[in-house]
């Protein structure tokens, strides 16, 4: 697992190096200020870290730092007492979102899971074509309808048949919407409530997919549809691709929810369990000997 962090988080250890060539025991507040900037981390979150800190930090000191803002909680049911388990997939165009949607399909069908999705996405055409590609690829049963239909009658429709053939596990696609479109915002709200109705305390989970080539930015996106439905978790994609690897400090700290998975490529099996544990010492492991 440590060897694809490495892989994945691989730019943002190579803007550190530039930083920071040479690997020691020991390195001064100021080398960390500017290690942590140059990934991307937020300048308040820097400023927060380098309090009460000695001028001279080693890797317990620093891992010690960063870990701190892990310390959150999942707030939603691990167990529930009836098939199926809905994840209901936000995001905003580009992020990924369908790619990132099969990736966890494929995630749960290695765990011996049956999955269904929902194209619930039907302000486009193309998200549903793209959906019913990865559902067919996939073997996965897909419950869609066509472009400017209504994406809860999506939504009551594949929970109810996911309840009726006992399927584990239930994806629901969402329009890639802005958020300053406020009528596909209260569509967003109407979904949800839908949800509720087909299948009591459902969407059980709300995932957010953030793009992690935006770095920092994308906090404000997360901070807007957390306000509109409630955020109970973060997939971020994209990270290998990017030397901002450090705004997932940022994104952790700002949001205070938990960070599920992370992309680490194109295909179906490039998804992993986030490791908050392994990401610091990914970063620590180009800094200190």
């Amino acid at each position: 697992m440590l060897n694809i962090f490495k892989k994945v988080f691989k730019k943002t250890n190579e803007a550190i190096k530039e930083v920071a060539p040479k690997k020691k025991k020991k390195i001064t507040k100021d080398e960390f200020e500017d290690i942590l900037l140059e990934a991307d981390v937020n300048y308040e979150l820097v400023e927060k870290f380098l309090e009460d800190i000695p001028n001279s930090i080693d890797r317990g000191i620093a891992y010690n730092k960063l870990i701190t803002v892990f310390q959150y909680k999942a707030n939603w049911k691990h167990e529930i007492d009836d098939k199926p388990f809905i994840d209901m997939i936000v995001g905003v165009n580009g992020a990924g979102k369908t790619t990132t949607i099969a990736k966890l399909a494929r995630y749960y069908q290695k765990k011996g899971q049956q999955v269904m999705l929902g194209a619930g996405d039907t302000f486009r055409a193309a998200a549903i074509e793209q959906l019913t590609r990865w559902a067919n690829k996939l073997n996965i049963t897909i419950v869609s309808t066509r472009q400017g239909h209504d994406p809860s009658a999506v939504v009551y429709d594949t929970i109810s048949s996911a309840k009726a053939k006992g399927v584990d596990h239930v994806l629901i696609d969402t329009a890639g919407r802005l958020h300053t479109q406020t009528n596909l915002g209260e569509e967003l709200k109407k979904m949800v409530r839908i949800a509720n109705k087909a299948m009591e305390g459902s969407p059980h989970r709300k995932l957010l997919i953030l793009d992690g080539t935006q770095g920092s930015s994308s906090i404000n996106q997360a901070k807007v549809f957390n306000e509109m439905i409630g955020i109970d978790g973060i997939i971020i994609t994209k990270l290998d691709g990017t030397a901002k690897g450090g705004s997932v400090l940022s994104i952790a700290d700002e949001l205070q929810m938990p960070i599920y998975y992370i992309g680490t490529g194109e295909q179906p099996d490039d998804l992993i369990e986030f490791k908050a544990n392994e990401y610091v010492n990914t970063i620590l492991d180009e800094i200190f000997v």
